[in-house]
Formats: C-alpha cells, structure tokens, sequence
C-alpha cells in the first residue's frame, strides 16, 4: 500500500494528504470526546446522587466544586447563584437570611438556567461538527481522487498506446486507494458522531429534567413552604 501511495500521481497524493489529516483529527477529536462525554455522565449520576442525599441548597453550594465535569453541577451553580443575588435584594436589613423568604421573580431563575444550558450544550457538542463533516465529504473527496487517478491512468494508455492489464492495474490500484482511506476516515467519524450525539443528547434531557426540577423547589420556597 506504500507503494501505491508513493508512486501515485501529485494530486492524488495530495488528496490522501488532506484525508490522513481528517482521519487522524477526527480519531483525536474521538478520544477527547470519549473522555469528556464519560466524565460528564459519571459526574453527573454522583451529582444528582449528592443533591438528593444533602437535599438543602447552602450544603449543596459547598460541595459542588467536586463535580466539576458534571453539566448539571454547573445548572446548580448557575442557579444557586442567582438565588443569592435576589437573596440579598430581597432581604431586609436585620431580617434573617433564608431561602425561603419570597423572591422577586423566579424567571431570573429561568434565565441563567436556560442560559447555562445552552453553554454546556455547547460545550458537549464542541467538535462534533468536524466528525460530521469528515463523515460527509471524506468519501467525495477520495472518489475525486480515485477519479483523478483514473483519467491518469487512462491518459498513459493513449500515450504508450497499449491497454494490457500490466499497464493499467497499476494505475487504477493507485486511484482505488484514494476511495478506499476516504471510506476509512468517514466511517469511524459518522459512528463517533452519531454514538456522541446520542449520549449528548441523553444529558440534554437531564439537564431539563433537572432545570425543571429546580424551578419546582424555588417556586416552592416562593410561596413559603
């Protein structure tokens, strides 16, 4: 196979070139992705298990740092957060502080968890996009190739004027493999992207699940119970 590369023609090498560069970013990309993903799940099962056992927002500030890859962690801080800010608006001097006193709207809430949502979606989703482009245009690209090198083959049939297989297997061996490294850089970003998509997804809903959660115990402690 070295051979058919080292001795394929200059554009043809260069397509091989730019597809090598998208297989080995996209295994990159797979073995960050894999790494990330794990960790937000696993952070955040240990979270909601926390969450639940410590179940009052002060204690469940003081430990959130050790969650730091848990997307839901964040939504808490984020919230916890805003529930000091509209804390100290609406406490009145020499009046005790307590997260049940009422707050002034529960949609600044909303907002900042709506809007952490957002950030760590977008920081799970990062990359994704380069997996699902090499899935898309790897194969295009090395059929460019392929072709490329089939009109060079058939370009040196015209000129030494014999069609025998000794002259043109060699040429459309090296075409061929510009299909074939495209084929293997496409197939293993669309089945990373699409496993990763999945698992995004997943947390997603937890994280709405959760937001929605949060906003029940904060309009709860709105009305005092």
């Amino acid at each position: 196979m070295l051979e058919l590369v080292f001795s394929a023609g200059p554009v043809v090498k260069l397509v091989l070139l730019i597809l090598i560069y998208f297989s080995l970013v996209s295994w990159a990309i797979i073995f960050y992705k894999t790494s990330v993903i794990q960790r937000a799940i696993k952070d955040s099962d240990r979270f909601l298990d926390f969450f639940w056992q410590k179940k009052r927002f002060d204690l469940v500030g003081e430990g959130v740092k050790e969650f730091s890859h848990s997307p839901l962690a964040t939504l808490f801080r984020e919230a916890y957060h805003e529930l000091l800010q509209l804390k100290k608006k609406n406490v009145e001097p020499g009046e005790a502080e307590d997260f049940s006193l009422k707050m002034e709207n529960t949609e600044m809430v909303s907002r900042a968890l709506r809007r952490a949502t957002t950030q760590e979606t977008q920081r799970l989703e990062k990359y994704l996009t380069f997996l699902a482009t090499t899935g898309s245009t790897a194969p295009f690209i090395g059929l460019f190739g392929t072709v490329w090198g089939i009109m060079d083959a058939f370009h040196g049939i015209g000129t030494t004027g014999s069609a025998s297989l000794a002259v043109v297997a060699p040429g459309i061996s090296e075409a061929l493999i510009a299909t074939a490294i495209g084929l293997a850089a496409a197939i293993p970003a669309v089945m990373g992207y699409n496993h990763f998509l999945n698992k995004v997804n997943i947390l997603i809903g937890e994280m709405d699940n959760f937001s929605q959660e949060l906003l029940n115990i904060v309009e709860r402690m709105e009305r005092g119970n």
